[in-house]
């Protein structure tokens, strides 16, 4: 019989794990995921599990900084996580079996980071860094002005990414073109891979505290948002003559709403590209007895479209949510050089 899981994948749907957890990476790699995502709060909560205490131990020693220390202990996280999934990359010829490495969040600060340029120059000396010798690992860099202006630059020097934070169309075209850019200065574009993470379910949250008036529009626009972005993608790549996906990433998809059924948004991006979904996301869809089939490229009926173009700006959503969201990203830094320094 086929597993809820198992009939998400058989729609197109590559899935991809929201954690480097070594006992949930071979878990969901049984369950048919095929790549793996990283950031400081899942390195923290590894930290604070104890399971990587010998090695901070180790690093102690060697008089290394807490900030070293975490980098490092990320650096072997990821590393381990990609060997399970290298297989899957080898098999693939490129397509799949990655894992994504997030690059210095507090560059983001608005009150430690560095101005503009250097920002830029820091996120592809770290590219560089952290992606020489590991062929599956995606280089991750938010949708930010400094993000979006160092992708181009990123994506010439051979570096595969993942685009993150990305919640609107304008962020996502901007991302895009850079991406395209660096792609075209590229020698030989046969492992070019690059990736757009979308968030959704942020999206709901802001329309149910932020445009009341939405109506039956209500808890459609992360969806809608996202399926609108997955198009143009779509349709952009398709006559470029690239041997490898150039795909969206469908992240946040871990419900806010506890009136959801917990696959909400995994059933709607049923069929195509990649999920990044939560162990507990994961952990739901496995128990819900659901049998998923393809509904990436069915939208709402058009008076919920209607609705949604009506009342929804997406500039002040997306700069609302961008705000929030760089706060999100740094501050788990923070969080992670303080678990280690407590250790």
């Amino acid at each position: 019989m086929t597993s809820p899981l198992q009939s998400l994948v058989a729609t197109g749907t590559k899935l991809w794990l929201d954690s480097i957890d070594p006992k949930l990476v071979a878990i969901s790699r049984q369950q048919g995921a095929t790549g793996a995502t990283s950031n400081p709060i899942i390195v923290a909560n590894l930290i604070k599990s104890g399971q990587v205490d010998g090695l901070i131990r180790e690093l102690r020693q060697s008089d290394k900084s807490p900030e070293e220390i975490a980098w490092t202990v990320t650096d072997h996280m990821v590393s381990e996580a990609e060997k399970v999934f290298l297989p899957v990359y080898n098999a693939t010829k490129g397509n799949d079996g990655f894992v994504s490495f997030e690059v210095d969040p507090l560059l983001e600060d608005p009150q430690l980071g560095p101005a503009h340029a250097t920002r830029v120059a820091r996120y592809i000396e770290l590219g560089k860094k952290w992606a020489a010798g590991h062929p599956n690992r995606l280089i991750k860099v938010p949708a930010t002005p400094a993000g979006i202006d160092a992708l181009e630059g990123l994506v010439a020097a051979g570096i595969n990414v993942n685009v993150t934070l990305i919640f609107s169309t304008r962020q996502y075209l901007a991302a895009r073109d850079a991406v395209w850019r660096g792609a075209q200065k590229l020698p030989s574009r046969q492992q070019f891979k690059s990736v757009f993470s979308i968030f959704v379910s942020r999206l709901d949250v802001y329309t149910e505290e932020k445009i009341p008036q939405l109506g039956e529009a209500q808890g459609w626009v992360g969806i809608v948002n996202a399926k609108r972005i997955w198009k143009l993608n779509r349709d952009f790549w398709q006559d470029k003559g690239l041997p490898l996906q150039q795909e969206m990433i469908f992240a946040s998809t871990g419900t806010k709403k506890p009136s959801d059924a917990k696959w909400k948004y995994v059933a709607a991006f049923a069929g195509s590209d990649i999920e990044t979904n939560p162990p507990e996301t994961n952990d739901a869809v496995a128990a819900s007895q659901q049998t998923f089939s393809r509904q990436i490229d069915l939208l709402p009926p058009a008076h919920i479209l209607a609705a949604i173009d009506q009342h929804v700006d997406f500039q002040k959503l997306e700069e609302f949510l961008m705000q929030d969201g760089i706060k999100k990203f740094a501050d788990p830094q923070k969080a992670l050089l303080e678990v280690i320094s407590s250790k």
